[in-house]
């Protein structure tokens, strides 16, 4: 068996190893050691804060594993009806199948099934685990358009929270843009969020567009079209924009 002196540094952490191995992000590969599918030189680990020494050899579900050679930090124009997951059995479309490279690339974050737009994919577990976990402070900005324009007083509920199942759903910020159509700007991004708030509100949402991540702009990037980063733009997509003003935004572009 090959010895992993080359696969390892000193002291790292091994959900810091696995999420550069490309095997998930590093919150995702926690999950992955507690679920026993992690071993060390053989032994099952279930601490995901373990660090590794030269010459440990890590598995996962049994196959050795090892750094990935080349990053890839990609940007996708998702159309509707493409599912994000790449793990739905049942999916008949899937946004990761439209991305013609030979790797295992993970979604930073998600849209459901009817909403478009920007979406990044990288083997990066760490660049993953910024764009994806809320407390890096990643905006997301989305262009919704809905059955009917809100009144002021829903507007002004939206921005102060909205109750659904339990959960109180906030917005980082919420702007008219066009008739029918709003400007909605998050952070965190619970599941369905911008479609639950607005139809609690019983204005349901019609399309929902992701146009841009941190400081990255979707662009003219066609629709089910994609393309690599560059260095400047992996900045721009981990930018927190403290900011929400028009001003703001002129910058950003």
């Amino acid at each position: 068996m090959k010895q992993a002196e080359t696969q390892t540094a000193e002291g790292e952490r091994l959900v810091k190893f696995l999420a550069g191995a490309g095997i998930a992000s590093r919150r995702a590969a926690g999950a992955l050691v507690k679920a026993g599918r992690v071993a060390v030189n053989g032994e099952i680990e279930f601490e995901p804060g373990r660090r590794l020494l030269p010459g440990d050899v890590v598995t996962f579900d049994g196959t050795i594993v090892t750094p990935v050679e080349t990053l890839h930090y990609i940007m996708l124009n998702k159309p509707r009806g493409y599912v994000c997951t790449s793990a739905d059995p049942h999916a008949e479309q899937r946004a990761i199948e439209l991305i013609d490279l030979p790797v295992r690339l993970f979604s930073a974050g998600r849209l459901d099934k009817e909403s478009e737009g920007m979406i990044l994919f990288s083997n990066d577990g760490a660049f993953v685990e910024q764009l994806s976990h809320p407390r890096y402070g990643i905006l997301k900005r989305y262009h919704v358009r809905v059955k009917r324009e809100f009144t002021p007083d829903e507007l002004q509920k939206i921005r102060s929270g909205v109750e659904d199942g339990g959960e109180i759903l906030r917005v980082h910020a919420v702007n008219r843009i066009a008739p029918c159509e709003y400007e909605f700007v998050l952070n965190e991004g619970k599941k369905r969020e911008i479609r639950r708030i607005t139809a609690r509100c019983g204005a349901p949402t019609i399309r929902l567009k992701r146009v841009q991540i941190g400081a990255l702009q979707l662009g003219n990037l066609p629709v089910g079209a994609w393309r690599e980063l560059s260095p400047e733009e992996r900045r721009a997509a981990l930018t927190v924009l403290m900011d929400d003003s028009p001003r703001q935004r002129r910058q950003a572009r």
